[in-house]
């Protein structure tokens, strides 16, 4: 018995750990309704990050970052596409872990969403500045075609999850 007992410390309990599952199932979910797509990846969901920053408020950053780990997996498997691992690593396990730092801020929420989503586009943008900058328009400098780019979909993502998190924000006090 005291052997099962060590693996369920990695996870605080198992309540959490459903908890963490039940959103990175919601974000996949949500991140199937595309209200835009840009041509080269990106996209603008109905809310696909929110319960990643949900989870991230409410329970933490590693919990919210492991949940965000998990789901840019998902992303991934959903429309595969890579050009280098480093590539890979940015643009979906660590852009959308770092959505859980949103819950070094669980008291300031709309600077925690801000923060986190700023974290996912410096991720998106140096995945950009390095490996995509021969799609960008000939002429322009990487560094400004990649801001431009992300900013594209990133900005109405980050408006959408605000909306969302302002319309929850009493629920993440509570503890279910």
């Amino acid at each position: 018995m005291k052997q099962s007992n060590s693996r369920l410390k990695m996870f605080p309990n198992v309540r959490i750990l459903t908890e963490a599952a039940a959103m990175v199932g919601l974000a996949s979910i949500l991140y199937l309704i595309k209200v835009y797509q840009l041509p080269q990846a990106g996209s603008v969901t109905a809310g696909s990050m929110v319960p990643i920053l949900f989870l991230a408020l409410r329970r933490g950053p590693a919990i919210g970052a492991f949940a965000g780990g998990v789901f840019g997996l998902i992303q991934y498997l959903s429309e595969p596409f890579f050009v280098h691992p480093i590539q890979f690593l940015l643009d979906y396990p660590l852009a959308i872990a770092a959505l859980g730092i949103a819950g070094f801020f669980s008291r300031r929420l709309y600077i925690g969403v801000s923060l986190a989503l700023g974290a996912r586009f410096l991720c998106h943008f140096l995945s950009g500045v390095i490996f995509f900058s021969s799609y960008g328009i000939p002429g322009l400098n990487p560094i400004t075609y990649s801001i431009v780019y992300n900013i594209g979909y990133l900005l109405p993502e980050l408006i959408i999850s605000l909306v969302i998190i302002y319309l929850l924000r009493k629920k993440i006090d509570y503890d279910i």
